[in-house]
């Protein structure tokens, strides 16, 4: 089992953060939680982070962001696990090395748009994902539907998860699970045992 963490990072999760998603604040310790409930049980977990350079592209769409460098795209404390390895953006391999956690760098909104996830799958063969993070109905959708692909199962952890439009995060809900994904809380993950 993989555990996905998506964008998990300052600017986004607290009110002072450059693109705050309202309401993000109060999953912080969920995620700790389902992190560190993932690598004491051998799960690894992959955390993607915005990694943006100070005239990225994505800036003509978004504010700017998750500079690499700035406290903002920066992971609360309690997210990050002790032996956590990075991945830079469009990196084709990924050197573990017993990593509990990876900081899989991305620029974009869209998942799957670097090599580097496609390396990771490659790298460490699982039998389910579970995901959860922001927004959810952009990144968490792009990163739920492409391990849909995978034809392996993916639940995504609805109490770890915040979205910007309530209307959409409920569409995305049933689109997910129309597509054979299963909606869990924090508590039926860590209950598991």
């Amino acid at each position: 089992m993989i555990f996905f963490d998506i964008d998990t990072q300052l600017d986004f999760l607290y009110p002072g953060g450059a693109l705050y998603v309202p309401g993000a604040e109060k999953l912080a310790r969920r995620i700790g939680a389902l992190n560190h409930w993932a690598a004491a049980n051998g799960h690894l977990v992959a955390s993607s982070v915005d990694a943006h350079s100070e005239n990225d592209p994505e800036f003509r769409v978004w504010p700017p962001h998750c500079v690499v460098g700035t406290v903002g795209q920066g992971k609360p404390a309690i997210t990050l696990l002790d032996g956590r390895v990075v991945m830079p953006h469009e990196s084709t391999s990924v050197a573990l090395n017993g990593a509990k956690q990876v900081l899989v760098e991305k620029v974009s909104t869209v998942f799957f748009h670097g090599a580097s996830f496609q390396a990771l799958l490659r790298a460490v063969p699982a039998d389910k994902y579970v995901v959860y993070g922001v927004v959810t109905e952009i990144c968490v959708k792009d990163a739920a539907f492409g391990l849909l692909k995978t034809g392996k199962p993916v639940e995504l952890v609805t109490d770890a998860a915040e979205g910007l439009n309530a209307a959409a995060v409920v569409a995305m809900y049933a689109e997910f699970t129309a597509a054979g994904g299963r909606l869990v809380t924090t508590a039926a993950v860590v209950g598991q045992g």
